[in-house]
């Protein structure tokens, strides 16, 4: 095993966009060592190219993870994988790291936790968002509004050509508010500090080139114990609207808090995943009147200029990984929170379907 004189000698399994730039990161890192890239197509040619052209090609995951013996493994394949992976990645004596969501069901994430905590290995989930200093300041800050919270966001995304054969290959196993609502879902459990008590859901099937048990558009709706709200929309697809595709915005008693995209959030950008996370800057409103009932403090815009790229939040979240390894640190709380996240998500799923509301 590496120490902390040796690289972590880590596998890439998947090498389409989160595939590529986690493998771009471990690259320029000099605290990990690519021994190997696997994917079922071309996609770890191309990579492999842009990066130089000198790391082993796999065509499966097995023999991969056999021939290749990683520290670590990196897992950027589609959700119904990310089990099965992540379990026989633990059993070889690696630590995983692995793209939200964790598994495709409830008890596949129950399951990979404990197989990681029985490898005494370390898990570390693609909640990207957590690792972007704009969206830290955003959760932080939405701690100064009272309680409770309303929170409201979304984000729908037009795509086509490589996106929207991104998106129906994704559908093929879960919907738009399990694969992304999972990231959302988990801000709002860090706005809250609270347990969610319900949910309810909506959905709608907008396409034939989708199963036909699936829906291409989700509204879900979040009671937290503590009375805070939410909301989470997202649909994929070439006939989504991108008039509202970009929301980020919270309220409670002593004001408003909002993400204000101006230029990600601009016509054209819905399927771009660069725009996907990008911040720019905040607006905060005081709720506070005076004794003419006017408000009594100007709004505040909060510039951010820490904004990283993809790439760059993609290295981050490795530096998280790598730093868990080398120096031990307990990520019990972390795993725990993505299978909260998925849960509630899967009850969203539920509600969909059912059309009823599902008490947590």
């Amino acid at each position: 095993m590496s120490n902390q004189n040796q690289p972590v000698r880590v596998l890439v399994a998947g090498c389409g966009n989160m595939g590529a730039s986690h493998a771009l990161a471990y690259h320029q890192m000099d605290g990990f060592e690519i021994v190997g890239l696997v994917s079922r197509g071309e996609s770890k040619k191309r990579l492999n190219e842009k990066l130089g052209g000198n790391y082993p090609l796999y065509d499966t995951y097995e023999e991969a993870l056999k021939d290749a013996k990683p520290d670590a493994v990196s897992i950027n394949t589609y959700p119904e994988t990310h089990e099965p992976y992540a379990i026989q990645a633990f059993e070889a004596g690696c630590h995983v790291f692995v793209e939200k969501p964790l598994a495709s069901s409830v008890e596949g994430a129950e399951r990979v936790v404990e197989a990681g905590k029985k490898a005494n290995k370390k898990l570390v989930i693609g909640y990207i968002l957590r690792h972007h200093p704009s969206w830290q300041k955003f959760v932080k800050m939405s701690h100064q509004l009272g309680k409770p919270l309303v929170m409201r966001m979304n984000l729908n995304q037009q795509s086509q050509t490589e996106m929207w054969t991104l998106h129906r290959n994704l559908m093929a196993s879960l919907s738009p508010i399990v694969d992304c609502g999972v990231h959302y879902i988990d801000v709002m459990s860090q706005m809250t500090q609270s347990k969610p008590a319900r949910v309810s859901a909506i959905g709608a099937r907008l396409t034939d080139d989708i199963p036909e048990d699936n829906y291409n558009y989700g509204q879900l709706q979040i009671t937290f114990e503590d009375g805070s709200v939410g909301w989470y929309e997202a649909g994929w697809g070439p006939m989504i609207s991108e008039n509202a595709f970009f929301i980020k915005d919270i309220f409670g008693p002593k004001g408003s808090l909002s993400i204000m995209a101006r230029d990600a959030g601009g016509e054209g950008k819905s399927s771009s995943i660069e725009a996907h996370t990008k911040t720019e800057s905040l607006l905060l409103h005081h709720a506070e009147l005076n004794d003419k009932e006017e408000f009594a403090k100007e709004d505040e815009w909060i510039d951010l200029s820490d904004e990283p790229d993809h790439n760059e939040l993609c290295k981050r979240e490795q530096e998280y990984f790598l730093d868990a390894i080398l120096h031990d640190k307990d990520l019990s709380q972390h795993g725990e929170d993505a299978v909260d996240s998925l849960r509630i998500a899967f009850a969203c799923d539920e509600s969909v379907r059912t059309g009823k509301t599902v008490v947590l």
